[in-house]
């Protein structure tokens, strides 16, 4: 019998990438003209991977998230990874979002992805969820690469990596 080939499905976000994003946001907030009074703030929680911004209004506060996804772009982060909150009302007439970056594929889209996968019904595939993350096996290195076409035209609402190609 022959060695199945394999692959991981992942969805992962490189912190630090997106900490110097924040750090670059934040140089921005305080240099750019339209916003250096504006008394707009963002904070990074690392651990909790949430973004809080903190603005006079709406309109300064999507000023900011653009400059930040502009930041993110830049430093090869999705935008996927980054969910961002209905607007809140805060104390002081301004307004509050909550952006949550997001890492790991939860069950619901995992089991979407295994699911589609199988509709296809690729010869001689295995795909097994593994927590927040799938693994594909198959004898043949080509029904993998298909596999992972397929997957990158799909969008499952999150940004997907393909790793540990063996």
């Amino acid at each position: 019998m022959a060695k199945d080939n394999s692959f991981d499905i992942v969805s992962e976000v490189d912190m630090q990438e997106v900490d110097n994003a924040f750090q670059q946001t934040r140089k921005e907030l305080m240099q750019r003209y339209d916003l250096k009074g504006s008394g707009a703030t963002i904070d990074l929680d690392k651990g909790a991977g949430r973004f809080t911004l903190h603005a006079p209004s709406e309109f300064v506060a999507r000023q900011v998230m653009d400059v930040l996804n502009t930041k993110l772009v830049q430093r090869k982060v999705d935008l996927k990874a980054l969910k961002w909150s209905s607007p809140q009302a805060a104390s002081g007439m301004t307004v509050r979002f909550f952006g949550d970056v997001i890492a790991g594929i939860d069950k619901d889209t995992a089991m979407k992805i295994n699911k589609d996968i199988k509709a296809e019904k690729y010869k001689n595939l295995k795909v097994q969820i593994e927590g927040d993350q799938l693994r594909a096996f198959s004898p043949s290195r080509d029904t993998l690469q298909e596999v992972i076409a397929f997957l990158k035209e799909k969008d499952y609402g999150l940004p997907l990596q393909f790793v540990n190609y063996r």
